[in-house]
């Protein structure tokens, strides 16, 4: 029986190349949803693919709510018609320019950004104002993965009043993410949820009290998504989902999701016994990972010796199987990096690759 992921016009495809499954995030964006319980709930992260056709396939399903990590990835969503887009970032520089540009520019998309510090939203509420624009801004929560935030407390409250009451900008919520979490043993995951949300969740409440409106609340990475969703009254971020790679699975068992996206590379030299090399470098792979950054099919066995821009080395028993030519598939490690790495994606239906996608949000600035 022929494998789900091989094509059967291989020699049509140059490689190394990325090829997408569009029937398989179909079945994925079903299974994200039935997830969270409510379309409403659900607001994927873009960056894991950065293309508008898949933004068009999650808006058929009813998915309006997004989550980015660039202005280029939030101008592409724009145009591709979501409806409510949140820049999970906080704008400093030249962004807090281009992020009013994007509301002004989308009318008829909502758009929110992050802020964790007085100063920041000052200086945002300041450029809005002179602009005649009211951005929307999340207080941004550290929950303890200490990269971006302020930790729910006293201080965050007093940030959360202050923006509240400030000209230019209105609160928007809530902002956590925990990046940081991702035991693959579900009780101790569920006791780290626990611990690291109840801030938040105090947090919120003791706004409430005090009569400040918190409007929204988004909270999760990929590993808690499950966890987060049975919590009432959240939006989920979910991200790698839409594609799956084969690192998610190692730290997210409970999550059953099909990999949509493979490499495909050819063997370009067999340099000594027992070693293959393949045309898929650092170039085409995300490289920020331990190895083996690509699980190779019918290469299970494979040690990965070297790997360099253009090359990966392979040491296997079964290169007498492998001549120079041949096509190999693989699933990536970290898929949201590989695709960046991609200026477009084949599509395959009916085991052929045909349409090619562009990674429009794979640059720094579309027109913005």
């Amino acid at each position: 029986m022929q494998p789900w992921y091989s094509i059967d016009n291989e020699e049509d495809v140059p490689s190394p190349a990325l090829l997408i499954y569009p029937d398989r995030i179909q079945e994925n964006l079903r299974r994200m949803i039935s997830l969270v319980g409510d379309v409403a709930r659900l607001r994927p992260h873009v960056k894991t693919h950065k293309m508008p056709q898949i933004i068009a396939m999650k808006r058929a399903l009813g998915i309006d709510k997004f989550k980015v990590a660039t202005i280029a990835e939030a101008e592409m969503t724009a145009n591709a018609g979501g409806k409510d887009i949140l820049f999970a970032y906080q704008p400093v520089g030249p962004n807090v320019r281009r992020f009013v540009e994007l509301i002004k520019r989308f009318p008829g998309s909502r758009f929110s950004a992050l802020v964790d510090n007085p100063q920041s939203l000052s200086r945002i509420a300041s450029y809005a104002k002179s602009q005649g624009v009211v951005v929307s801004l999340y207080v941004d929560l550290n929950v303890g993965m200490n990269r971006t935030g302020i930790a729910p407390g006293p201080d965050a409250a007093g940030l959360y009043q202050t923006l509240s009451a400030t000209e230019g900008v209105c609160a928007g919520g809530l902002h956590a993410y925990d990046g940081h979490l991702h035991e693959s043993d579900l009780v101790k995951l569920t006791e780290q949820t626990r611990q690291a949300f109840e801030p938040v969740w105090k947090l919120a409440d003791a706004l409430k009290h005090e009569g400040f409106d918190v409007p929204n609340i988004i909270a999760a990475g990929t590993p808690t998504s499950s966890l987060l969703a049975k919590h009432e009254g959240i939006e989920v971020g979910l991200g790698t989902t839409v594609l799956w790679d084969s690192g998610q699975p190692e730290t997210s068992p409970d999550l059953d999701f099909q990999n949509a996206a493979v490499l495909l590379a050819r063997v370009i030299s067999r340099p000594t016994v027992n070693r293959i090399c393949i045309d898929l470098g650092h170039k085409a792979v995300a490289s920020e990972m331990a190895q083996p950054r690509v699980r190779w099919f019918g290469l299970e066995d494979a040690s990965i010796v070297m790997h360099s821009e253009e090359h990966m080395v392979l040491e296997t028993t079964k290169q007498d199987a492998y001549p120079v030519g041949t096509v190999v598939y693989g699933i990536p490690r970290h898929i949201c990096p590989t695709v960046a790495l991609h200026n477009e994606v084949w599509c395959v239906n009916d085991r052929l690759a045909g349409e090619k996608w562009p990674v429009v949000a794979r640059v720094r600035s579309i027109t913005i």
